[in-house]
């Protein structure tokens, strides 16, 4: 593959068969950290009622949940543990060398809607465009499509529709028409927050520092989710709008050089300076620490950084705060600081990011 710029979303396909998902935006040279999605029926198998997918050309695959994708990775093809600077350890990822198809959410959507809709989900992803387009400056060369609809084994009655905007300048404007629109009753695309709470409540709750009623308050403020009545279908769809930096906002690390090192567990508060990167994946947010409530008492900590998909954007610049998870010192060859990340691992439903 000689065209190699990976970010968020991203899909690369191994030749085994197994779908990744690129996490985030700081990966080592010629590779990129991932999740596992899916893995093609001939090598993996699951009992999982949810976990079916088949395509339009009739090949099955199984989707992986928690930490299933992991596990399958590490019992059965250690070769897409890639090594990661800063941790000095392995992650699951896969080199360009090892991709046999690297799927980009921009260049699907542009293919879907350069043609004519196959069905109605299609159609209905297309005419979410014109809405778009007809009431607002954006353009659909921002967007792009991830999830079931990019792996093409989407289901006609119960796919949602999972979208990508790129950038920050397109994400506010973004905002602030879908803003307008949740408050017009006559538009047909509506907050998904905003709708029966037996739609919207998780069925499993793991937070101990985080309300069901925070979360959902939290969620309808990030005007993200969406719905849209679909009467062909005779159905509610879901959309999501993930946001994703531009290429221009990508700023490639030479992770050789930075090293990242666990201290322990902190709960602290304090004032957001700088919360422009917080609905991205790896997301940081600039901060000054008010006070420590628990944990290392220590100077230096400069960054809340979140991986965890139930705080994305939820502080904006000024705002006080409340977090806690874990503590790490970041060594680069011209700074030291000491940052607050929420991630998945021990611990996971302790930790929480929320305004005071």
């Amino acid at each position: 593959m000689d065209y190699f710029r990976i970010r968020d979303r991203d899909s690369p396909v191994s030749p085994e068969g197994i779908i990744f998902r690129v996490y985030g935006y700081n990966h080592p040279k010629n590779a990129c950290l991932c999740d596992i999605e899916y893995a093609n029926s001939r090598i993996y198998n699951s009992k999982d009622p949810r976990a079916p997918r088949f395509t339009k050309n009739g090949k099955t695959y199984y989707k992986f949940y928690a930490d299933g994708g992991l596990n399958f990775i590490k019992q059965n093809y250690p070769q897409y543990l890639i090594f990661y600077p800063p941790f000095q350890n392995n992650q699951v990822g896969i080199k360009k060398n090892q991709m046999r198809e690297l799927r980009k959410p921009d260049i699907k959507l542009k293919e879907i809607l350069s043609h004519d809709a196959p069905d109605r989900l299609i159609e209905l992803t297309m005419h979410i465009f014109e809405l778009i387009e007809d009431h607002s400056t954006l353009n659909r060369k921002y967007f792009g499509v991830f999830g079931s609809i990019l792996h093409n084994f989407y289901h006609l009655d119960y796919s949602d529709i999972d979208l990508i905007i790129y950038g920050k300048k397109n994400l506010e404007k973004f905002k602030e028409i879908m803003s307008d629109f949740y408050l017009d009753n006559s538009f047909p695309i509506n907050n998904e927050f905003d709708g029966p709470a037996a739609n919207i409540t998780p069925r499993h709750w793991y937070y101990k520092n985080y309300s069901v009623q925070e979360y959902l308050k939290y969620q309808r403020e990030k005007l993200i989710y969406a719905t849209i009545k679909s009467k062909k279908m005779n159905r509610i769809v879901k959309i999501e709008f993930e946001p994703v930096k531009a290429w221009n906002e990508i700023k490639e690390k030479n992770l050789e050089n930075i090293r990242i090192e666990k201290v322990g567990w902190i709960r602290a508060s304090g004032r957001i300076i700088d919360g422009s990167n917080g609905f991205y994946m790896g997301g940081s947010y600039s901060i000054e620490i008010e006070k420590i409530l628990d944990g290392p008492k220590i100077d230096g900590i400069k960054k809340i950084v979140n991986y965890l998909e139930e705080y994305r954007g939820q502080l904006g610049n000024d705002e006080k705060f409340l977090a806690e998870g874990n503590l790490e010192k970041v060594t680069t060859p011209h700074d030291e600081f000491h940052q607050i990340t929420l991630t998945y691992g021990p611990n996971y439903d302790d930790q929480v990011l929320k305004k005071l």
